[in-house]
């Protein structure tokens, strides 16, 4: 990109950007590395260290050499204390475990995925530009992501659906069917909520809002019940925290899109219809994967019954899932399509990520980490109806509604789901921007928001980026 301006032409300092921003490239990394697709053929891929997970490594060690530069953010005590506490409940739920080394692979999974990465996003992320490129990583994640799928399901090679391979699911194969959803919820998400941010620019709103419609389709097609109730959830927060007046023209669009895409062109509308009828019928007539869930969910509270202080230990569930779950659980779910051949999936987890905490960690470990993000979320929606804060935090209202949209989409779908799969880091990242937001000041610029050098190098005396 240039900038035509009297007599010459000026282009961007592009290696002065990139010596600014060099810290985030492994946060871009983190996501934009998802764009990798599994190797076909491999199911079970899913649960292992894959390209994004070592980016995020990366950035966690990146963060802790710029905290020993000092030119990281100085946490304020509520921070360390919401960032850490989870620490303390992992490490118990390890040691108290039947098996710690069994634990151990659990224990630091969780330690990446809620402490390190989240604290690295909290502190390397300095201001508002910075916040919204790594948003925008997550909008390209899921166009492409997006559009993969819906190629999938028009030339029938998608993840096996009702006997077709129709089923969108990206890059990320049938071994994971929610990965897709995922990140194209999240895209739209940021999408949305960009598109309705009063303080961005009318043509960066359109394309926002252009990117929201166009992910409305893969969405649809990823025929996961759990994404699009949070999906619709999130949008309706966002769009009422946006403005009355602007949530109705959002919410007829995408209406709209929905109405033209499913009623007008017939894009799955039977598919559609039936896993839609499929949600009201979880008590009267579930399927077979919805008995499944119950019943796990009834084995994880029985598990927590058991030791209700710190659970059975992290892995502890699929060891201790047979002797708590009735007999109408089924052996695992089929998955096929999109490359790879039919292979049986055991039942490794409850579906439902506060059952899982609650079962394997206890009450010590759900106060840590719920409630952590309990206060997360008040403290953010706290500052977002306080508009921002004074200076630039006002000005930085669209990444309070990407923020709080998102963290909101996750600890929704923690009803239907649990970490598991390559999109599992992405968890991370969204908790460390939330907390980016909600532990922020208030009343401070947002480069100087959590006390701690306002810009990254910068000398004493020396004026702040804009």
């Amino acid at each position: 990109m240039s900038l035509a301006v009297p007599g010459r032409l000026v282009r961007p300092d592009v290696p002065g950007l990139l010596r600014r921003h060099w810290p985030l490239l492994p946060l871009a990394a983190t996501v934009l590395f998802l764009l990798a697709p599994l190797p076909a053929g491999d199911a079970t891929a899913s649960g292992k260290v894959g390209p994004a997970d070592a980016a995020s490594l990366l950035l966690v060690l990146v963060c802790a050499v710029q905290a020993l530069r000092g030119r990281v953010r100085t946490l304020t005590p509520l921070g360390v204390l919401v960032l850490g506490a989870p620490a303390v409940g992992l490490a118990v739920a390890t040691m108290t475990a039947g098996d710690p080394y069994a634990a151990l692979p659990g224990f630091v999974r969780y330690l990446q995925v809620f402490v390190l990465v989240p604290a690295a996003v909290v502190l390397l992320v300095q201001g508002a530009a910075e916040f919204r490129l790594a948003a925008g990583c997550f909008v390209v994640l899921a166009l492409v992501q997006g559009a993969v799928g819906v190629v999938q399901y028009a030339t029938h090679t998608g993840a096996s659906y009702q006997g077709a391979d129709v089923r969108a699911v990206g890059t990320f194969g049938p071994g994971d069917v929610m990965g897709m959803a995922t990140v194209v919820a999240y895209g739209l998400i940021v999408a949305t909520a960009a598109g309705l941010a009063p303080g961005l620019p009318r043509r960066v709103r359109r394309i926002a809002g252009g990117c929201a419609l166009a992910l409305v389709l893969p969405l649809v097609l990823s025929f996961s019940r759990g994404a699009w109730i949070a999906t619709a959830g999130a949008a309706v927060l966002v769009m009422a925290l946006a403005g009355i007046r602007r949530a109705l023209k959002v919410g007829a669009a995408l209406a709209a899109a929905g109405v033209v895409l499913v009623g007008g062109f017939g894009v799955g509308s039977e598919m559609v219809a039936e896993r839609l009828t499929s949600i009201t019928q979880v008590s009267s007539a579930p399927d077979q994967s919805v008995t499944d869930r119950y019943t796990m969910w009834a084995a994880a509270e029985s598990m927590w019954r058991e030791r209700p202080a710190v659970g059975v230990g992290l892995k502890g569930f699929p060891a201790n899932r047979d002797g708590h779950a009735s007999l109408g659980l089924s052996s695992g779910s089929d998955t096929a399509g999109a490359g790879q051949a039919y292979l049986r999936q055991p039942l490794l987890s409850p579906h439902n990520m506060y059952l899982l905490i609650l079962s394997e960690q206890g009450l010590i470990g759900l106060v840590a980490l719920v409630g952590g993000w309990a206060a997360l979320l008040v403290a953010g929606l706290r500052r977002l109806g306080s508009g921002g804060g004074a200076g630039a935090g006002a000005a930085a209202r669209d990444c309070g509604l990407i923020a709080i949209g998102l963290f909101v989409w996750q600890l929704t779908d923690f009803l239907y789901a649990d970490i598991g799969g390559p999109s599992t880091v992405l968890t991370g990242v969204i908790i460390g921007l939330a907390a980016w937001w909600a532990l922020s000041s208030p009343g401070a610029p947002d480069s100087e928001a959590l006390g701690g050098a306002g810009s990254r190098g910068r000398a004493p005396g020396v004026a702040a980026r804009p």
